[in-house]
């Protein structure tokens, strides 16, 4: 991205009665989200975690990675991670997220999605460990999948939309203390999308 035009959008997209969300279409310009694609698929250190459901462990539907600075573990869905240190590219993404956020992170969580067979079920970002109020930045590349929310108290409450390539969600305030959200699995999509989801982790 040396020597680039900014990559941020104009304005967001807000979301109808979902609080603090918004969407910002093609901060990343097409071209260069399909190579920053390959260069996060083939750098950055994937794991296939598993979970214990009715006693058994199962691969959860994704490959990961969480990437901070030093001491900022975090455990959700009983999975505990451990920082891997920035790489040059993280940093750099990270520089900008904080820059459309305006909020600092110290973290990020990567989810390889490599089909429409892979997704993430309902749940809210409200671990302890992101504090009470937390800011999401989240980045989408490669294929356009669905990103649905519902309201915790109501789930006939829904907005869904889809994400390109490119484009980034901002999350903040009191949205994951009354929001869910998910990214089904779509069995006909056979491309693979990787999202980064910046974070910032309190003090251990």
């Amino acid at each position: 991205m040396d020597n680039q035009p900014s990559i941020f959008g104009d304005d967001p997209e807000p979301i109808p009665d979902a609080l603090e969300i918004s969407v910002f279409r093609e901060v990343i310009e097409f071209r260069e989200s399909h190579a920053l694609f390959a260069q996060l698929r083939d750098e950055v250190e994937w794991k296939q975690e598993t979970i214990k459901m009715f006693g058994n462990e199962i691969n959860i539907p994704r490959l990961t990675a969480w990437y901070g600075d030093p001491e900022r573990s975090y455990t959700y869905s009983g999975i505990a991670l451990k920082p891997l240190a920035w790489t040059p590219l993280l940093s750099e993404l990270r520089e900008e997220i904080e820059r459309i956020a305006e909020c600092e992170f110290n973290s990020v969580l990567l989810n390889l999605y490599r089909n429409g067979n892979d997704g993430v079920s309902w749940h809210a970002d409200d671990e302890p460990d992101l504090g009470r109020e937390p800011v999401i930045g989240s980045v989408s590349l490669g294929a356009s999948r669905r990103f649905d929310f519902r309201k915790k108290s109501d789930h006939k409450s829904k907005y869904s939309v889809v994400l390109n390539s490119g484009d980034v969600v901002v999350m903040r305030g009191i949205t994951q203390n009354l929001w869910e959200h998910q990214i089904p699995k779509q069995p006909k999509i056979h491309e693979r999308r990787i999202n980064l989801t910046f974070r910032f982790i309190q003090e251990p």
